[in-house]
């Protein structure tokens, strides 16, 4: 299951508002979830449901939107508000082919191009559970149409631009066996 929240909150309430919202998806599946509910955490922090070891969540928030994923699979969500795009991040964390994509796209695609791999590798290095310690350049991506194409096995991809690109939100579960 998936859920996106469009909502114009401060900053601070965003969090409050995303575990909100991770609340009502676990209570479709029968599980209460409140500030006691027993949570356990990863080697670098990823959380998980001590009780329910077989539901994966992720939550994202960033300015004007909150994300969340439940599923029965690791997985990993990310959510941006595009805007102008870093390069100093992409030097560090986008691969060679990512880079030259951002910076020969058009003035007018450049900022949510940054996004849509950013978001990516993103959801992807939080569904492995490493968050920004995975080297982020090798988390690599590109796009045919639609498609997202990557070398990463055992994981899918799925990609949102929200709002007329507004907004990008890229989700990554692993693949069940």
């Amino acid at each position: 299951m998936l859920m996106i929240s469009m909502i114009d909150i401060e900053k601070k309430k965003q969090h409050t508002h995303a575990h909100a919202v991770l609340r009502e998806m676990l209570r479709l599946k029968n599980i209460e979830y409140t500030s006691d509910t027993p949570v356990v955490k990863g080697e670098y922090g990823k959380p998980s449901l001590a009780e329910h070891p077989d539901v994966y969540y992720n939550l994202s928030h960033a300015n004007g939107i909150v994300a969340c994923i439940v599923t029965d699979a690791e997985c990993g969500i990310d959510c941006e508000n595009v805007r102008t795009y870093r390069p100093n991040v992409m030097k560090r964390a986008f691969s060679e082919s990512e880079r030259e994509c951002v910076e020969n796209a058009s003035e007018d695609e450049r900022d949510l191009l940054f996004f849509r791999f950013w978001t990516l590798k993103e959801a992807y290095v939080k569904a492995i559970g490493m968050g920004i310690c995975y080297p982020m350049e090798q988390a690599e991506f590109s796009f045919e149409g639609q498609n997202i194409v990557t070398p990463i096995e055992g994981y899918k991809f799925r990609q949102y631009i929200v709002r007329d690109g507004k907004y990008v939100v890229s989700v990554c579960e692993k693949l069940r066996k």
